[in-house]
């Protein structure tokens, strides 16, 4: 084989023009393969290629030259780069690509291609589930999976409330009870107890309402007997107010330990739900012959003359009395007047400070103080005078009257002393020797003090004058001194 190319090349000499486009390149993939320009022998593989197949070689070179240059300058400022039609690279001018920081977290393309919209509409990025409200399809389950169990097909969750055990139902309903004592609102407290899984400390709410208004005020048992109305029937039944009240009758020795009058008190109770209708009137027929324990025979004796006496008129649905500022205006200040007067006749003013605390309007005293100075002016003696003087400083010793309500308790009398002089003629002396001892003995300030009303006084006389003064005849009008319509009695100058 090698003798025969000898031979053809002896016989068809090359030239060195021709040498001299024979080009080895070392860059190619292979690493050793040459290109040949369409000079050079036309023969491949002992196969004599005409014109078109080197036409078709030569495109088949530059495309894989531009190949290898698109690949190379990917990350270079090669854009502008180009072939020219003999395939050789003519650079371009372009600056390399810059990223500013305001760029850094931009999801927008840089590659110059699209139109600028967001990789993947935005949901693109790590820790991006996809875009927003995006709502994926229902994942089907696969009954060949080990962990597939058929009986969760037709689950319903919902949420469960443990019941509440003794511990947890004292420290949940006695806050919600207390402060039903403030606002007095039931309807707010049955939707907290309906939000509660009780179970079996249902039938405990009704003792604990009462054993918690054992303790606390007249008002606050008669707030806790309408609650137990308004619970039974919608948060309880009459069998849990029953199951309640034989709790309380169990529990009434240790009851009296911290209130000695617990008896008497839960016999009212007992008679009021029965009056109300939660217990049945055979309710207490139930224990007669069947109780031992003293204090509840003492409770259900109460109940039994509270309901005989309702049957002659008394009214039980209001025996614990109204507290606060629910009762009318006009029942507080006659409740005041004869607290003053049960004082003037005692002279105990322990007893009067404990009947005003009692009333429960702390916001009102100043009509005590109104009504006690008023009672001082209309009276005739001096027993009167130092009687509330005394009550009234042993008050602000107390605190149980404020400086404000004291304050605005003379202030009204100031206010009405020209009406008050109408029919109690002295009164404007009496109240500046009320103001100055009150003054003496710090009830009062001096501001106050200094704006007690005096009585206008009018010179008719001046000094000199007496000579010239004659007494006229009396004639009827109206008296300048007192303000009354009588015989005339001033004295005028000739």
């Amino acid at each position: 084989m090698a003798a025969d190319c000898e031979a053809w090349l002896n016989a068809n000499p090359v030239e060195a023009a021709d040498l001299s486009d024979f080009v080895i390149s070392g860059e190619e993939d292979n690493g050793g393969s040459a290109v040949y320009n369409k000079n050079v022998s036309n023969e491949i593989n002992g196969n004599w290629l005409s014109s078109s197949s080197n036409t078709i070689h030569e495109a088949r070179l530059k495309a894989k030259a531009k190949r290898r240059l698109r690949k190379n300058s990917s990350r270079d400022s090669g854009r502008g780069d180009s072939l020219s039609d003999n395939g050789d690279v003519n650079k371009g001018t372009s600056a390399p690509p810059t990223s500013p920081k305001s760029k850094l977290m931009d999801r927008k393309s840089r590659m110059g291609k699209g139109r600028g919209l967001p990789k993947k509409g935005g949901a693109g990025g790590k820790g991006v589930w996809g875009k927003t409200g995006e709502v994926y399809e229902t994942v089907e389950v696969d009954e060949k999976d080990p962990n597939y169990d058929e009986a969760q097909e037709n689950c319903v969750y919902e949420t469960v409330v443990p019941p509440l055990d003794e511990r947890d139902f004292e420290k949940t309903v006695t806050p919600i009870v207390q402060e039903y004592f403030e606002h007095g609102d039931t309807n707010e407290v049955a939707e907290l107890l309906a939000e509660l899984n009780l179970g079996p400390m249902r039938s405990e709410v009704p003792s604990l309402a009462v054993s918690l208004a054992l303790e606390a005020k007249a008002s606050h048992r008669e707030l806790t007997s309408r609650l137990l109305v308004d619970l039974c029937g919608t948060v309880l039944s009459h069998s849990d107010m029953e199951s309640s009240f034989d709790k309380l009758l169990r529990d009434l020795p240790d009851l009296v330990l911290d209130t000695p009058g617990a008896p008497q008190l839960v016999g009212q109770f007992i008679a009021r739900a029965v009056s109300d209708q939660i217990l049945s009137k055979s309710y207490i027929d139930s224990y007669k012959g069947k109780v031992d324990c003293e204090h509840a025979r003492a409770a259900l004796d109460r109940a039994a003359v509270l309901l005989k006496m309702s049957l002659g008129g008394l009214r039980i649905d209001n025996h614990w009395g109204t507290g606060g500022g629910q009762r009318p205006v006009t029942q507080l200040i006659k409740e005041m007047n004869l607290l003053l007067k049960e004082y003037i006749l005692s002279g105990d003013s322990k007893e009067a400070e404990r009947c005003l605390r009692d009333l429960e309007v702390p916001h009102f005293h100043h009509e005590f103080v109104y009504e006690a100075i008023v009672m001082v002016l209309e009276s005739k003696g001096e027993k009167t005078f130092k009687m509330v003087l005394q009550l009234l400083k042993s008050l602000s010793l107390s605190s149980i009257i404020t400086v404000d309500q004291m304050k605005r308790g003379y202030e009204r009398v100031y206010m009405d002393i020209a009406e008050i002089n109408i029919d109690v003629p002295r009164a404007y002396f009496i109240l500046e020797q009320f103001v100055d001892k009150s003054f003496s003995m710090g009830v009062i300030g001096v501001k106050l003090r200094d704006q007690c009303p005096c009585r206008s006084r009018k010179r008719f006389v001046s000094e000199g004058d007496a000579e010239n003064v004659k007494l006229e005849r009396p004639q009827l009008g109206i008296c300048c001194s007192c303000s009354f319509i009588a015989i005339s009695c001033c004295l005028t100058a000739s």
